[in-house]
């Protein structure tokens, strides 16, 4: 439980600053997303590790960063989805190093490199969508603080002696744990009244962000029988309200997947994102890891794929429109050709697959629908795989989209992925000629 402490020190802070909304910063008016004075919808992609790039330290690669943010500015993606939190875990496949461990001393090599990235952002006039916390294993997460408060207990993601799933039903342990929420707001509380080292800005003053997430992906549990949906709904209402009162200029969301992440339940989707201060909906979409594709007969499974995306797409809406806020499709991707991984392995299905998904999202932004913008998952640009396995090994930098769990190369666009780049190129032109018009 927030402690009534907690709020009033985080109410005490945003009183420091001055009380009306500066100009720069997207706001919510009437259930759809403005920013100066007109209606906002982008063009936008997940760059989780950015912070990693940023930083001075071993991780870091300040070039090679700024040029991947030149590179997206030159398509037209104008929305970053980042990594703002990573704790260090016992996890197999979570990042090293990490944001924090479970002292209250946090690590400034990675904070700096956030600061290094917001600031880059800003010269570019992109907005950043920052998570705090992870519902997966990959850069330590719920799993990981409730490591810290209960013993040493945790359970690895894919371990054959606690199959699926029992990590879900863990890590939804969370939601109700006090002590490792309080480690978990700790932070977040530190992180939003931080200031930029390189633009000397306040994070909570900086229109740069443009929402904070509470996690990727909190899910409500593993099993609908028995997860703890009360839990999760009161998570999710308490710790928005925690957020905004830190963070009042800046929106605030859950990182849902939507229907997956709330075990097919209508319901549990609406009572999320009804939380008064959750500002929109998310949804995410990944047709391999819900089986709706097979790398091996992707001509033959691509019909149906394709219409499961489109009625994804469109129950979500309809729930957006229901809660009358926006919705964004904050993670999609889909493999290459034959479910390979390394570039230059044809992307033709992905090209597909890309152009269904910024259709529905052109189409709402003509039609006034609640869609407004998406972020593909994931730009790699010139990252690569550093080994014939594809598989990312502890403390590694090369950086290639995808998280340590997955292969590397699996869902990421490269800089030589051209038929790609040039269907994200021309989604962005549209949204920016909509954009004009309105």
């Amino acid at each position: 439980m927030i402690t009534r402490r907690e709020l009033l020190a985080a109410a005490a802070l945003t009183m420091t600053g001055a009380d009306a909304m500066p100009d720069g910063f997207v706001r919510l008016e009437s259930g759809r997303f403005t920013l100066g004075g007109k209606p906002y919808r982008f063009a936008g992609t997940n760059l989780w590790y950015g912070a990693y790039l940023g930083a001075e330290g071993p991780t870091g690669d300040r070039a090679r960063l700024k040029h991947e943010l030149d590179l997206l500015k030159s398509l037209g993606v104008t929305n970053l989805r980042v990594l703002g939190a990573s704790e260090l875990s016992p996890l197999k496949n979570s990042l090293r190093p990490a944001f924090r461990d479970s002292s209250s001393s946090y690590n400034e090599d990675l904070l700096g490199g956030l600061d290094f990235l917001l600031a880059e952002m800003a010269e570019r006039n992109m907005k950043a969508v920052v998570f705090l916390n992870n519902f997966w294993e990959w850069s330590g997460g719920m799993v990981t603080y409730l490591y810290w408060v209960n013993g040493g207990h945790y359970i690895d993601l894919g371990d054959p002696a606690h199959p699926w799933p029992e990590f879900a039903d863990f890590s939804a342990q969370f939601y109700a744990n006090e002590k490792a929420n309080a480690l978990y707001r700790e932070y977040a509380t530190a992180l939003l009244r931080r200031t930029n080292t390189i633009s000397g800005r306040a994070y909570r003053n900086d229109p740069t962000i443009m929402a904070w997430e509470l996690a990727n992906e909190p899910r409500a549990g593993g099993n609908a029988d028995r997860a703890p949906y009360d839990a999760f709904y009161a998570w999710v209402s308490k710790t928005a309200d925690f957020i905004k009162t830190l963070a009042p200029n800046h929106l605030v969301t859950t990182g849902s997947e939507g229907l997956k992440g709330c075990l097919e339940s209508e319901e549990c989707v609406l009572r999320a994102h009804a939380a008064p201060n959750i500002d929109y909906m998310t949804f995410h979409i990944w047709p391999l890891n819900w089986s709706w594709i097979n790398p091996s007969n992707m001509e033959g499974g691509f019909p149906s794929c394709a219409t499961k995306t489109k009625d994804y797409i469109a129950a979500h809406a309809q729930m957006a429109v229901q809660l009358k806020k926006p919705a964004v499709i904050e993670e999609f991707g889909f493999p290459r050709n034959g479910g390979l991984y390394a570039p230059g392995v044809s992307a033709a299905y992905r090209d597909q697959y890309y152009s269904l998904v910024f259709e529905a999202v052109e189409n709402s932004a003509r039609t006034g629908g609640p869609l407004a913008g998406s972020n593909f998952w994931a730009w790699g640009g010139l990252g690569r795989a550093q080994h014939d396995d594809f598989l990312m090994r502890s403390g590694e930098t090369g950086y290639a989209g995808d998280p340590p769990q997955e292969p590397q190369g699996r869902n990421s666009v490269f800089d030589s992925d051209t038929t790609t780049i040039a269907i994200i190129r021309k989604h962005a032109a549209v949204l920016k000629h909509l954009h004009s018009r309105s």
